[in-house]
């Protein structure tokens, strides 16, 4: 593994190996605190972005190293209209590895193309958002201990969600796992993510409409945003905005152990009462987030 663009690059054996090496770092930081001593990782983000910089970098200076980059296309030479493939060539002589986010799908794996040092896709467009489900998956781990056996309800847009279709995939090949799709008729899982993870493993499936129906069943329940601009219909919305919002109430019947993920930023569809129940694992999954990048930039860097 060169560069990490998309989660189904990796094999089960690799996510394995990442998992149990983010989990080595969270117990022994101190271990790690040095391995990047004099590297450079570069941040290249073309659209904003809080967690996922902030998180690349927190986890480059965990490991001793050092950051250069930019949060906004505006300050780059992007803004005078340099190419993708120009720009990433220039940067590769200064960093030893890049993360990077871009509006356009695709970008990235261009981005890789074009220099020697590995690149990691931090998000591009609707696509890919590899080191999400990383995280996901991390989090994942430590709130259950395994992957097998699980059933995963995702709820809200399944339809544009980038970080819905790759923990779908990524769940799809451990055995055991169902899932439980979650969301108004609008906004369902596309045909061709069904087709390609769900059915052709022959998983277990439904689709519903109502959270609560659903949430007996869930071991795990994945949170997105049901979003306005999404809705041709305004009236539709209104329905059913109210659907989708996460609240005590609806976690009653809920099994004790239910492990409540989401990718963050939330708008109102978790309501902040829900955030000191044990079962709520956000703010967990963020802490893991910094330690998966660790462990990806670590092997990455053949410094694991």
């Amino acid at each position: 593994m060169r560069s990490l663009i998309d989660i189904m690059q990796l094999t089960t054996a690799e996510i394995d190996e990442l998992v149990a090496l983010g989990s080595d770092i969270i117990a022994n930081p101190e271990k790690y605190a040095h391995k990047c001593d004099g590297k450079i990782l570069a941040t290249l983000f073309f659209e904003p972005s809080t967690r996922t910089r902030l998180s690349f970098e927190s986890a480059m200076l965990s490991l001793g190293g050092k950051v250069l980059g930019f949060s906004e296309a505006s300050s780059s030479s992007a803004a005078k209209g340099e190419s993708v493939a120009d720009t990433i060539r220039t940067v590769g002589c200064y960093a030893d590895i890049i993360a990077m986010r871009h509006p356009k799908e695709g970008a990235p794996l261009v981005a890789s193309m074009n220099t020697s040092v590995p690149v990691i896709n931090a998000g591009d467009g609707g696509h890919n958002h590899p080191t999400q489900t990383l995280t996901d998956l991390l989090t994942i781990h430590h709130e259950k201990g395994h992957f097998d056996n699980l059933t995963v309800g995702l709820c809200g847009d399944l339809k544009f969600g980038r970080t819905v279709h790759s923990l779908i995939a990524a769940m799809s090949r451990y055995t055991g796992t169902k899932f439980v799709l979650i969301s108004p008729e609008e906004l369902k899982v596309p045909s061709y993510v069904k087709e390609t993870y769900i059915k052709k493993n022959n998983i277990p499936y439904e689709q519903v409409t109502d959270l609560e129906e659903a949430m007996p069943k869930l071991d795990i329940l994945y949170m997105t945003r049901v979003q306005r601009e999404r809705f041709f219909n305004e009236e539709d919305y209104l329905r059913l905005k109210d659907s989708y919002i996460l609240t005590p109430d609806k976690l009653k019947t809920a099994k004790k152990d239910l492990t409540i993920l989401h990718p963050l930023p939330r708008v109102n569809e978790i309501s902040v009462a829900v955030d000191d129940d044990p079962r709520a694992a956000y703010f967990r999954q963020v802490r893991y987030g910094r330690f998966i990048r660790m462990a990806l930039i670590l092997t990455l860097l053949g410094l694991n």
